[in-house]
């Protein structure tokens, strides 16, 4: 009983740590724009479809990096704290960028562009799947995996849970971008994108520091 109670709170850990990560630095809202500007001249229907479409190639790519980076980690022999100090500069970066954004890049794109092209790029990479949530991805799964050996299947399950449950939010936030843009603003949006790049400095500062502290006790032990 109590084997599963702590196999259930492995699980558990490795979900919740995915979507706290993931989300953020995934922000749907600061895609939302994009998705508007790229649809505005298909059907409400087409628009569900082709948000459907993004999440569900942002999905796969995440699992193929997680389970290909989890093989190149083993492959070159990378420790986990050298992960966790790679992907916490990563992500505070990304961080910094969203908290004091630069003049916003030229998204205007055709609108009669292929669904297929927009629902793959740019939507689901780099704007969902990018170099940020897939090092959160790697990085996430990594740090529980090292904490809890023995329940590898476990925590690359629950981190595929989280990453389906951050999506499955994308997924809604993306078909509800008309309504949300109109009720919160240019400014709204700008506001939240701001707050969750000051949530993105702070994890990749505890990923950093975490790091480097395993770092030096791997090596003065």
């Amino acid at each position: 009983m109590r084997v599963r109670r702590r196999a259930i709170d492995i699980f558990r850990e490795a979900v919740a740590l995915t979507i706290a990560t993931l989300f953020p630095i995934m922000n749907p809202f600061s895609t939302a724009p994009l998705f508007m500007s790229l649809t505005a001249g298909l059907d409400a229907r087409t628009r569900n479809r082709t948000a459907l479409s993004a999440c569900l190639y942002a999905f796969a790519i995440l699992v193929v990096f997680l389970l290909l980076g989890a093989a190149i980690i083993d492959f070159f022999g990378i420790s986990v704290p050298g992960i966790r100090v790679a992907g916490g500069l990563i992500i505070s970066v990304l961080g910094f960028r969203m908290l004091f954004p630069t003049a916003p890049a030229n998204s205007s794109q055709a609108s009669s562009a292929p669904e297929l092209e927009i629902a793959f790029t740019p939507l689901a990479m780099p704007s969902l799947a990018g170099p940020g949530s897939i090092s959160v991805v790697v990085t996430a799964a990594s740090q529980i995996r090292s904490n809890h050996p023995e329940q590898y299947v476990l925590i690359y399950a629950g981190v595929i849970l989280g990453m389906a449950g951050t999506l499955l939010t994308a997924f809604f936030i993306l078909r509800a971008a008309s309504s949300m843009a109109r009720i919160l603003g240019p400014s709204g949006l700008d506001a939240l994108t701001r707050i969750f790049g000051f949530i993105l400095i702070a994890i990749g500062m505890q990923f950093l520091l975490v790091g480097i502290s395993d770092f030096f006790a791997l090596n003065h032990a």
